[in-house]
């Protein structure tokens, strides 16, 4: 009886999810969908407890006990990481929380092998389960340490890495078989020390200027990792959830893939038919930049009619969101046409500027993705590029050497005036050193993005 009802807890929790990822789909039903996800897990933790207490072969109060332990440690730690982690550390608390997936992947595959009757299903899964596992726990490790500024952003080129890749998979396919044929543990040990250096290598080959495309593809890897595990398990709900953000993951990364002009294949296989050794010439002279104060940049707002404003991870990192969100304001109240202009991955994480603005009370509907505004900037007065750079590249048009060659960038330059917010004139997470800073309608503003905003501020609500 107890069974057939966590069964159909499981099915409502199923349909919760399935409405929580149609939410997340728009900016307006954000919020709602969030609440389906989380009313969904916690049906799930409930019928599964109910569960694991009714199927326990010991004693259901210390089979309670245990989980209830389990489950105040797990959220004690999350709750104060929540709570402590500031937005601009939030792509790599994601990506270490990913890893945890995959360990939890693994280690569930070494407890059902050790445990359960083996058969060649069963074999099989616990194979596939360890596999996707240990890559997406030391992949998500490295993505952390990059976005953390913990390793170094660049791509690591080891000759012949895409054969290093190839390798690792044939190898996994012979111990496969010899797993199969033996029912051995040595086999899936041997596979684990592979594919943990195969998740090492995939993403340490991806340069920092594709790390918004592999947080999202690692997202995808948890998802596999966890429908593995389901499959272990026989629990249905676990194989479900775990294909829904499998195959959400991998069609966001698709997606923002093509809005970067960049091959799924390659980012997915680490740089699979790169071309290596591409970097920007840091010597080249581009001239001089021109300077500018916050008060002529106020003066100019004051006179434009129509403004676009570019954010990236400087605005992150300086926290000017708010500041931003007054400015529009003020802007606006003046009759001044402002929007906002957002690079698919414009940031570390997907989403990451919309997050930002929405946490600003930024409206909606005047935040633009790049295919809805790029043809717009040769009619703007005045583009704000707040903290933004590898995005407003020009160099990714002009220069096919460039390592972000060919990605498709917000087209700034064309507006009349560009006023730029950095702290100096250091290139960008890429590592590319960026011409628009040298153009003549272009003029820096230095110095913490969060003051200067508010230095604009001041004069226009006078």
């Amino acid at each position: 009886m107890l069974t057939s009802l966590a069964q159909a807890v499981y099915l409502v929790a199923a349909v919760l999810f399935i409405l929580s990822l149609a939410g997340l789909s728009k900016q307006e039903t954000a919020r709602r969908g969030n609440l389906f996800g989380m009313a969904g897990m916690g049906l799930a933790l409930l019928a599964t407890v109910a569960l694991a207490t009714d199927l326990s072969e010991r004693n259901p109060v210390v089979t309670l006990l245990l989980i209830a332990m389990a489950l105040a440690i797990g959220a004690v730690a999350g709750i104060w990481r929540a709570r402590s982690v500031e937005m601009t550390q939030m792509p790599e608390m994601i990506a270490i929380l990913h890893s945890f997936v995959g360990l939890a992947a693994v280690l569930v595959g070494y407890n059902s092998f050790l445990t359960e009757e083996p058969d060649a299903v069963h074999l099989v899964e616990v194979f596939l389960g360890v596999l996707i596992g240990a890559v997406t726990f030391t992949g998500s490790i490295v993505a952390f340490l990059k976005l953390s500024a913990r390793l170094r952003s660049a791509p690591l080129m080891l000759p012949g890495r895409n054969w290093l890749n190839l390798g690792a998979v044939v190898a996994s396919g012979g111990l496969l078989a010899w797993f199969l044929a033996a029912h051995s543990v040595v086999p899936l040990v041997l596979m684990t020390v592979v594919a943990l250096a195969l998740g090492w290598h995939l993403v340490a080959s991806i340069g920092g200027g594709d790390m918004p495309v592999v947080v999202s593809m690692l997202n995808s890897y948890s998802g596999w990792a966890a429908a593995a595990a389901g499959f272990m398990l026989s629990n249905d709900l676990l194989i479900i959830v775990g294909a829904l953000v499998g195959s959400s993951g991998a069609i966001l990364s698709y997606i923002m893939c093509r809005a970067m002009n960049r091959s799924f294949v390659s980012v997915i296989l680490g740089g699979f038919g790169a071309e290596g050794g591409k970097v920007a010439a840091g010597d080249q002279d581009y001239g001089e930049h021109r300077e500018v104060q916050a008060a002529e940049v106020a003066e100019m707002l004051r006179g434009a009619r129509t403004v676009i404003i570019t954010p990236g991870y400087g605005m992150a990192v300086a926290k000017a969101q708010y500041p931003v969100a007054d400015l529009t304001a003020k802007l606006r109240a003046q009759g001044v046409d402002v929007r906002f202009a957002v690079h698919p991955v414009a940031g570390r994480l997907p989403g990451h500027m919309n997050v930002l603005l929405a946490e600003a009370k930024v409206p909606y509907d005047i935040v633009l993705e790049m295919d809805e505004i790029n043809a717009d900037f040769a009619q703007t007065d005045v583009v704000l590029v707040i903290g933004a750079n590898d995005t407003v590249n020009p160099a990714a048009l002009d220069d096919p050497s460039s390592p972000i060659a060919g990605m498709p960038v917000l087209e700034v330059w064309n507006a009349k005036q560009v006023i730029v917010f950095k702290r100096s004139m250091a290139t960008g997470y890429a590592g590319v050193q960026n011409p628009l800073f040298f153009r003549e309608n272009t003029a820096m503003l230095f110095g913490d993005a969060k003051e200067q905003v508010e230095h604009i501020v001041a004069p226009l609500g006078a």
